[in-house]
């Protein structure tokens, strides 16, 4: 690799971890001794498709391109084994394979954005283990007493203003998780449908129950929303851990938004042969019925 290279792959790193466009970056970690690419060879991927650095322009490079465009959405470091043409194998495939190359995928981006809409006992719990598990936490909020910095000093913006406005002002895109916890089926109607009618968000939960987020849902197809976009909503939100206090339904709804980030079973652990961790999601359970 070029120095130009490197300099370039790592200013482009520095800057997306410090707001800017997130990419993802490609090392060759193991390769046979008489392959065509190099332990240490480094590739940037932008999200437009483009690229800095090489990985020889071989069927390798190729796939590794087609699997880090992938990466974005899982939001994960994920390690990845492929033969010399390119074709991916498992981890027992490689190591079976002699001439198997072994690469690591970093994703690298700004923190994810928490969006909690509603601040009350349980959107204060939500910002609390949000800011914890490292997203950068924003409040949305109607009421003054509700949405200031005093009750929330972990968020990074909170404001103030009506619920539909806010949420059609506020920036959403493929890295923002948003819940919807207001005081009041109304309220989170009104925010639901304005997030739905947006649509790019990683995640969107509602809390209720089953009966009140049915209609919730149902008028949101009468008004002519996309259904796939409608049927993605995550709704009764959070995982089903008996969750009682607005403290506990804050750590059921952060481990399903958490699920759905890092691409988990939401099983037991005991019931997991072996955690995946660098593993895409839909391989996990391939590795695991391997054994």
């Amino acid at each position: 690799m070029s120095r130009n290279d490197f300099a370039g792959i790592l200013a482009e790193v520095v800057e997306a971890r410090e707001g800017g466009a997130g990419v993802v970056v490609a090392t060759v970690i193991a390769a046979p001794p008489d392959g065509a690419v190099s332990v240490g060879a480094k590739l940037l991927l932008r999200r437009d498709g483009s690229t800095v650095g090489s990985l020889s322009g071989g069927p390798l490079e190729a796939a590794v391109v087609a699997d880090a465009g992938e990466a974005f959405r899982r939001h994960a470091v994920e390690t990845l084994f492929y033969a010399s043409d390119g074709a991916r194998l498992t981890r027992r495939g490689a190591e079976a394979e002699s001439g198997a190359y072994q690469v690591m995928l970093e994703p690298h981006e700004p923190p994810a954005t928490l969006l909690i809409v509603g601040g009350g006992h349980i959107g204060k719990a939500l910002a609390t283990i949000g800011d914890l598990c490292g997203f950068s936490v924003a409040v949305i909020d109607d009421r003054p007493e509700y949405a200031n910095k005093e009750r929330f000093p972990e968020a990074d913006r909170v404001v103030c203003g009506d619920f539909a406005e806010a949420l059609r002002e506020f920036p959403i895109d493929d890295n923002t998780y948003v819940v919807t916890v207001t005081r009041g089926h109304k309220h989170d109607e009104v925010s639901l449908r304005e997030v739905v009618r947006r649509g790019g968000a990683a995640y969107v939960g509602m809390i209720g129950s089953k009966r009140r987020v049915g209609a919730v849902l149902q008028h949101l197809l009468e008004d002519g929303l996309d259904p796939d976009a409608v049927g993605r909503v995550h709704t009764p939100i959070g995982l089903d851990i008996g969750a009682e206090t607005p403290e506990e339904i804050a750590v059921a709804i952060m481990a399903e938004v958490i699920q759905v980030r890092r691409g988990g079973s939401g099983r037991p652990m005991q019931e997991v042969k072996k955690a995946r961790r660098g593993v895409p999601p839909a391989e996990r359970v391939e590795m695991e019925e391997e054994g």
